[in-house]
């Protein structure tokens, strides 16, 4: 359980640090893909991955843009992916140990960190450094 968490902290300090590059993201996939979105989902009601859904059912006809902009998106997220699980591989000790008690969410595990910056070890502020943009 005690791993769960840690990874959740970790996943959670990435993706508020993402958040901004994240939207950006989604806004360029759907940007990318407009045409094939109109061509081929106009009539499917968004959310729940349904218009994902709609796209790979299409995936022979889209669009050379659309799909780069899915293999951006698909690259980044793997990239996010190894970066929590290095967080929470170099931090998981430091937040049990610093930051059990503070909520998730919103940067506050990495503020908490930073709270504690004389405290933690080396490799968990490489990490941050490595993984968190300022």
């Amino acid at each position: 359980m005690r791993k769960l968490t840690t990874l959740m902290a970790a996943a959670i300090m990435v993706f508020a640090a993402a958040a901004s590059a994240q939207e950006t993201l989604l806004e360029h996939v759907v940007a990318a893909c407009e045409t094939d979105l109109e061509n081929y989902c106009s009539t499917v009601t968004p959310g729940e991955g349904r218009l994902l859904h709609c796209m790979a059912a299409h995936a022979d006809k889209i669009s050379g843009r659309c799909e780069y902009a899915f293999y951006q998106a698909a690259t980044l997220l793997e990239q996010l992916a190894a970066a929590v699980n290095y967080l929470a591989t170099e931090c998981g000790a430091d937040i049990e140990t610093h930051c059990s008690d503070v909520e998730m969410g919103e940067g506050r595990i990495l503020a908490c960190l930073s709270e504690h910056e004389a405290e933690i070890g080396e490799s968990c502020k490489a990490a941050i450094a490595d993984t968190v943009a300022e």
